[in-house]
């Protein structure tokens, strides 16, 4: 279990996420993607990172049941920051950060992609923020940048899911293609932004999040006040016990 950082070609950075079974992260992970990041944008040679994974999905979020393992809030608090920090990594890294994400790309995934530059996807994946049903908010600042708004609340309020092909048509997604050629569509891409002078593309990362109209460092920490929230009243507790215990959501 891992997340590596590998040089591939010319100023190409590949990192890849291997949390057998789904890639629900630990804490320990969402600061190492964070680290790995921060170590791009350092690298003078790196022109621009692909955010990749291992296995049947993309990504699962945060692992629930290491959560749920620990007393009080210290493990809350420590995953909060901890995807907190990757997320910002991702979006302030001085390269674009390209996702290809594979198979379900879920909670805190959403947040990985959704601070990325540019995402390309299989045809068989899927996104959505299922939340509500863990007793915790989060992630539709990422969201967000993916959905129109209406989309968003419709999704945010039922933890419905979304197919890459239909954020394809929303301009979302820059290109759905067979989970066989995923790799080699994202190095391709990847390619063609690293034969720019890295000069001009390092200013032009920057001077894009500089317009950007939310600020989305700021916006998801306004989220995660509610999930701190939630817990503090029990309701997320109750929700995430539910999960770990049967696997599926808690009843009302």
């Amino acid at each position: 279990m891992s997340i590596t950082s590998t040089v591939h070609g010319q100023g190409i950075r590949i990192v890849t996420m291997n949390y057998p079974p789904v890639n629900a992260l630990p804490t320990a992970a969402w600061f190492a993607i964070a680290d790995a990041m921060n170590e791009a944008s350092a690298d003078p040679e790196t022109r621009v990172v692909i955010l990749r994974a291992e296995g049947r999905g993309f990504n699962a979020g945060v692992d629930i049941k290491e959560m749920q393992k620990t007393n009080g809030h210290t493990a809350l608090i420590a995953a909060n920051r901890g995807c907190y920090e990757a997320f910002k990594a991702i979006y302030e890294c001085k390269v674009p950060v390209i996702s290809a994400v594979n198979g379900f790309c879920v909670g805190g995934g959403v947040g990985l992609v959704g601070n990325s530059d540019v995402i390309i996807a299989s045809d068989d994946a899927y996104f959505g923020v299922p939340e509500v049903d863990r007793g915790a908010l989060g992630a539709a600042t990422h969201l967000s940048r993916l959905v129109p708004a209406h989309q968003l609340r419709a999704m945010y309020y039922t933890s419905r899911t979304i197919t890459a092909t239909r954020l394809e048509s929303f301009g979302s997604v820059q290109a759905v293609v067979p989970r066989d050629q995923l790799d080699e569509t994202a190095l391709a891409f990847a390619a063609e932004i690293a034969a720019k002078d890295p000069r001009v593309i390092r200013a032009a990362k920057e001077a894009l999040n500089g317009i950007d109209p939310i600020d989305v460092n700021r916006s998801y920490r306004f989220e995660q006040g509610f999930t701190f929230e939630l817990n503090l009243a029990g309701v997320a507790d109750e929700h995430r016990d539910a999960f770990v215990t049967t696997g599926e959501k808690l009843t009302t």
